[in-house]
């Protein structure tokens, strides 16, 4: 089942436990509180131990591939040669600011706006996010970097095939054919 089906499925079957959930009860309360800052905890725990694993691994193997293009950025895009180590360490690092952010977001609605139920929902879907992480799934779990986890990740889409950056030897060699272009002018 593809990875976003399943994060609705997750939380849609977590919104009707939450429910149930009497969180007006000051001690029910505590203990998802515990439960949340517990939950992101081990989280950033298992990101930093990614990212030690990675360091001490220290894979020189170079890695060339062609980035799509944002949109939003014109200078985005383009040949990216970078070694394993440092992709694998800017994958981990986008991970733990996905995390920094989803605290911040869940403090602002929890502290400010007196939600409650997003910080159940949030726990869970946190924990399943860490499973499906690709570096944790290489340097943790053990899995080889082969299929889908064959770096660069490409990105999972909920409507489609996966995109992700092109790494065939003709959108390199394009690629780099464009870049000795523009050093030319």
């Amino acid at each position: 089942m593809n990875s976003g089906i399943q994060n609705i499925v997750i939380s849609l079957g977590a919104m009707q436990v939450a429910r149930r959930i009497p969180f007006d009860d000051p001690d029910v309360l505590n203990y998802v509180r515990i439960g949340y800052v517990a939950s992101q905890v081990v989280i950033m725990g298992v990101y930093f131990f990614v990212s030690y694993k990675v360091r001490q691994k220290n894979d020189q193997t170079v890695l060339k591939y062609v980035d799509a293009q944002n949109p939003m950025s014109p200078d985005s895009g383009g040949l990216v040669t970078t070694t394993v180590r440092d992709y694998d360490l800017s994958e981990t690092s986008k991970l733990l600011r996905a995390v920094y952010f989803g605290v911040a977001m869940m403090a602002f609605f929890h502290l400010y706006m007196k939600y409650t139920q997003p910080l159940f929902i949030q726990a869970l879907m946190g924990l399943k996010n860490l499973y499906d992480a690709k570096p944790v799934a290489i340097h943790v779990l053990g899995k080889p970097a082969e299929g889908d986890l064959k770096r660069p990740f490409k990105t999972a889409s909920m409507f489609g095939a996966a995109a992700g950056p092109q790494t065939d030897a003709a959108s390199i060699t394009e690629a780099e054919k464009k870049i000795g272009a523009k050093k030319e002018d």
